[in-house]
């Protein structure tokens, strides 16, 4: 009997066609022998839409004719399992899908991010990746940034603040020049390099941070790095087991990889017509890496999934100061574009493997967290009363 696999995509994220390209490149992976595939399409309004067009790029040029043209559907839990069903059944027809695993493949806010994670964990309904805890924490620079300091994993010099406590403040600009120039200044929960700035004054500086603080309340300023390499690992599984991918580092069009670099670099000359997401952009696997950094890469990617808690897919992305061959950890991404299995492929484990692998990972969680204590049978509410003129009262 196949199992039947939801992928959930999209959101209101800014990186939503992000999403899209990532689910659309997983949904083609799944053995179709092995799994019955449910795309279900989550709007910028945070709506969910279900329908066969779903599997074809071609469906989202249109997003108003996508949604004419699609259902929506609601989650629900009924006797211990988790159907899909449309919000208008048709007449004496009982349209509702059986659920039985969830593939979140969302990027940025409200997806990445732990919320929907939340949600699929209340309807107990196992689901891939990271689950809430890490989720929200791997998106959250700030919180990132405090865990690797306390674990004492290696990063470069910074500094965070709200955007509305930076008007007429001279102390962070102080802290900048503390510091010292260049400076990177990015929102704390975004990706894709949306809203990232390098600066190298004051006048830079305060129109990066009005930059960023279009995307996000809360500000991160981290030390540049003037001779910079970026490497970049992926690591398969969760805290119990796990394996890293190759290293790559990446060939960047500019100083920042740029979204346009990401994600539409190649898509003129891609199967179709469209982008095949972080998979066209241009890199170097492996990494020419000295022995040494090589290990450390490894070590640091593995130490990093331990101190997050996180499980799945996900990549690590180093700074590494050709110079002095220092090398910091820059920050996680609990859920890669692509779901980076272009650096899986020259290690001979295909996309396939990869999904396979997080379905496992799910039942496997779901199974474990099942076997935990979150209740007790016990209600404590049945030794209260209502007697009395001062409402509730109860014998403890």
């Amino acid at each position: 009997m196949k199992i039947n696999v939801g992928v959930m995509f999209g959101g209101e994220s800014v990186e939503h066609e992000v999403s899209v390209i990532s689910a659309l490149q997983a949904i083609e992976a799944l053995d179709k022998n092995k799994y019955n595939i449910v795309p279900i399409y989550i709007s910028k309004t945070s709506d969910f839409y279900q329908s066969d067009s779903l599997f074809h790029i071609e469906t989202y040029q249109d997003l108003d004719k996508l949604i004419a043209e699609s259902r929506q559907v609601y989650l629900y839990k009924e006797g211990g399992q988790v159907y899909l069903s449309p919000l208008k059944q048709r007449l004496f027809k009982s349209e509702k899908q059986l659920i039985d695993v969830v593939i979140p493949i969302m990027h940025g806010t409200n997806g990445e991010d732990g919320v929907l994670q939340g949600y699929l964990e209340m309807l107990k309904v196992p689901y891939s990746g990271s689950d809430v805890t890490a989720s929200a924490i791997g998106q959250d620079k700030v919180i990132m940034k405090h865990v690797f300091e306390n674990n004492k994993l290696p990063i470069v010099d910074w500094f965070w603040f709200y955007s509305h406590q930076f008007e007429a403040s001279q102390q962070y600009l102080d802290q900048a020049n503390a510091i010292g120039y260049p400076l990177v200044i990015k929102p704390a929960n975004l990706g894709s390099s949306i809203g990232i700035s390098i600066v190298n004054n004051d006048q830079e500086f305060i129109e990066g941070v009005n930059v960023a603080s279009e995307y996000d309340v809360k500000i991160v300023v981290e030390k540049g790095i003037s001779k910079l390499r970026e490497v970049n690992c992926s690591v398969l599984g969760d805290i119990y087991e796990s394996e890293v991918s190759l290293i790559e580092e990446v060939v960047k069009e500019d100083i920042i990889l740029s979204f346009e670099d990401k994600y539409l670099s190649n898509a003129k000359g891609s199967k179709g017509g469209k982008s095949e997401g972080m998979a066209s952009t241009k890199r170097e696997v492996p990494a020419n890496l000295s022995p040494k950094l090589e290990s450390e890469v490894y070590s640091l990617s593995k130490k990093v999934v331990e101190v997050l808690g996180s499980s799945g897919v996900c990549r690590i992305d180093f700074l590494l100061d050709s110079e002095t061959e220092e090398l910091f950890v820059n920050e996680i991404n609990s859920m890669p574009g692509s779901l980076a299995f272009y650096l899986w492929t020259p290690k001979d484990v295909s996309f396939s493997a990869i999904m396979d692998n997080l379905i496992k990972q799910a039942i496997d969680r779901q199974r474990r967290r099942e076997k935990m204590t979150f209740s007790y049978s016990s209600n404590i509410l049945s030794n209260y009363s209502t007697s009395g003129s001062k409402g509730l009262k109860t014998k403890l």
